[in-house]
C-alpha cells in the first residue's frame, strides 16, 4: 500500500532534520506530525486531522495563527522593503516599533530611592522621569535567548564603562529558565538544560525562588515572597560589589515548571536592586503582552526593570524578533567619542528586520485597538472554573494559574507531594493522548500546562481541559 503524503513527509523529515528539545530516538515510536496549515487556535495535518494548539506553538502565537491583520501587514511590507542592515541605516518599521515599545513599557510607580547618584549625561541612576517612560532605548535582536545575551552583556559593559569592572557576576533564581545560548544558559537553573554544558558556563549566584508551590506549611504566597526577599537581601549584602544584575521571569517561571510567585516579590526586588545599586533584568519573553493579565507582568509589581527582554508573542508568532528595552542612564554610559572604546559592538544579521517589525506593529495594534485583555480576563476566569475540580484529584498536588497561563502538578503521592519518577515519563502519556484526541498538550515533565492563543473560545477551553483530564487519568493509571 502506497504511504500517504503525510507519512512520506514524516519519513523525509526523519532522514534529514534534527528537531529541537527532542530525543530523536523517541520518533521510532512517536509519530512525527506534518502540519499543512493553521488557522486561529487550530493546526491541520496533511491527513485533514485538526489539533487545538493549547501551547500557542511554544508560546508564540499570541493572537492565534495567521491573524488577518498580521498577514496583511506582512504582505504589504514585502512589497516595500524585505531586509536592511541596521548599522548606519534605518527604516520606518524599526523606528515606529521602538517608539511604540517605549510608549507602552512598564513605568516605576513606587517611590524612587534617594541614594543612587547621577550617571553620565546627567541621568539619574534610577532612571525616573516625570510622567514619562522609564525605559527609553530599544536594542533589537533575533530571538529570546539573544535578547538575554544582550541584556547580560549590556549590564556587565555598563559597569565596566563606569570603571567598576569588578562587577562580573549575576544573581538568578532557582528554577528559572532564560534560554539555551551559553550566556542565557548560565543564568538558567533547570538541570535538564544546564548540566551537560556546566563546564562552559558562567557561575551565577542562585537565590531561592519565591515559587508559591514551595511555600512552607501555612505560609501564603505573599509571605513566601517576603521570606525569599529576606534571603535575597543577605545575598546582596554579601555579593553586591561583584554583581552586575539580578535576572528573573516576573510572576511565572515558565520552562522551569510554570512556577508562580506573588507580585509583591517584584516590588521588593526592585527596591533591593535600587538599594544595593545593581541592575534588574526582567525576562518577559514568555510572560509579556498580556499573558499574565496585564500587558507586562512587571506592572503587577508596580515596577520597571533596568532591562526588559521581549520576544515570542512580539510578532504574533510569525517571525523571529526580540527587543531589549533599557534606560537612558544605561544608554548614556556607552555614548562617547569612538576613541573612548565604550561602544556596544554587538550585532545580529537580522537585527530589526523590517518584515518582523511590521508583524510586531500589527500585533501591538491589535492589543491596543481591540479589547484583548478584557476578553482574556473572561477566558482566564472560565479556564479557572473548569480546572478547579482537578484540584481534588488524588494525583494532583497543585492547580495554579496566572492570567492565561495555567498548570497542573502531577505527583505520585498527593499528601507528601512525592513526584513520579522522571523515567516513567507520565507527561508523555498526556501528550500522546492529546494528539489522539486532537489537542497539542506538551507537558513539562509531569506538569501539564495551558498557554493557549487569545482567540480561543470558552467551548475550546472546555475541550482542552477535558482532553487534559482524560490524559491525566490515562497517565496515572
Amino acid at each position: 500500500m502506497e504511504p500517504t503524503f503525510a507519512a512520506q513527509l514524516a519519513a523525509r523529515d526523519l532522514a534529514v532534520v534534527w528537531h529541537p528539545c527532542t530525543q530523536m530516538h523517541d520518533h521510532t515510536f512517536l509519530p512525527m506530525l506534518p502540519i499543512a496549515r493553521a488557522d486561529g487556535a487550530w493546526l491541520t495535518g496533511h491527513d485533514g486531522k485538526r489539533y487545538l494548539d493549547a501551547v500557542s506553538s511554544w508560546w508564540t502565537c499570541l493572537l492565534g495563527h495567521r491573524h488577518p491583520r498580521i498577514v496583511e501587514a506582512l504582505k504589504d511590507q514585502l512589497d516595500r522593503l524585505d531586509h536592511l542592515m541596521l548599522a548606519g541605516f534605518t527604516h520606518e518599521p524599526a523606528i515606529e516599533l521602538a517608539e511604540e515599545l517605549v510608549r507602552i513599557s512598564p513605568r516605576k510607580t513606587i517611590s524612587p530611592p534617594a541614594q543612587r547618584g547621577e550617571m553620565p549625561g546627567g541621568q539619574r541612576g534610577d532612571a525616573f522621569h516625570d510622567g514619562g517612560p522609564t525605559l527609553t532605548r530599544v536594542f533589537y535582536a533575533d530571538n529570546g535567548s539573544s535578547a538575554i545575551e544582550v541584556a547580560l552583556k549590556l549590564s556587565f559593559h555598563y559597569w565596566r564603562n563606569l570603571g567598576r569592572g569588578a562587577r562580573t557576576r549575576f544573581i538568578a533564581l532557582t528554577g528559572g529558565y532564560h534560554g539555551e545560548t551559553l550566556g542565557a544558559l548560565s543564568v538558567t537553573d533547570v538541570a535538564l538544560y544546564r548540566e551537560t554544558y556546566a563546564p562552559l558556563l558562567l557561575q551565577p549566584i542562585f537565590a531561592p525562588s519565591p515559587d508559591a508551590y514551595e511555600a512552607a506549611p501555612g505560609e501564603s504566597a505573599a509571605e513566601c515572597a517576603r521570606r525569599r526577599l529576606g534571603e535575597m537581601r543577605v545575598l546582596l549584602e554579601r555579593h553586591a560589589h561583584e554583581v552586575c544584575a539580578v535576572i528573573l521571569e516576573p510572576l511565572v517561571q515558565c520552562a522551569g515548571g510554570m512556577r508562580m510567585h506573588d507580585p509583591s516579590y517584584l516590588t521588593g526586588l526592585r527596591a533591593l536592586c535600587d538599594e544595593f545599586d545593581v541592575h534588574l533584568i526582567a525576562d518577559e519573553i514568555a510572560v509579556g503582552f498580556g499573558r499574565t493579565g496585564t500587558l507586562f507582568a512587571c506592572e503587577q509589581g508596580g515596577i520597571a526593570p533596568d532591562f526588559l527582554c521581549l520576544s515570542k508573542g512580539l510578532t504574533g508568532g510569525t517571525l523571529a524578533l526580540s527587543a531589549v528595552l533599557t534606560t537612558q542612564a544605561v544608554y548614556a554610559a556607552f555614548y562617547a567619542d569612538y576613541a573612548a572604546g565604550k561602544a556596544f559592538l554587538h550585532s545580529h544579521s537580522y537585527t530589526g528586520n523590517p518584515i518582523a517589525c511590521r508583524a510586531a506593529l500589527a500585533t501591538l495594534s491589535v492589543l491596543r485597538e481591540e479589547p484583548v485583555l478584557e476578553r482574556n480576563r473572561a477566558l482566564a476566569a472560565h479556564l479557572a472554573s473548569r480546572l478547579a475540580p482537578l484540584a481534588d484529584h488524588p494525583h494532583v498536588a497543585d492547580v495554579r494559574q496566572t492570567g492565561m497561563i495555567a498548570a497542573i502538578e502531577l505527583v505520585k503521592d498527593k499528601a507528601t507531594r512525592t513526584p513520579f519518577p522522571p523515567a516513567e515519563r507520565r507527561g508523555l502519556r498526556v501528550y500522546r493522548h492529546g494528539l489522539e484526541r486532537g489537542a497539542v498538550l506538551r507537558p513539562l515533565g509531569n506538569i501539564v500546562y495551558f498557554m493557549p492563543p487569545y482567540c480561543i473560545t470558552p467551548d475550546e477551553i472546555d475541550f482542552m481541559v477535558e482532553v487534559a483530564r482524560e490524559g491525566i487519568e490515562h497517565a496515572v493509571a
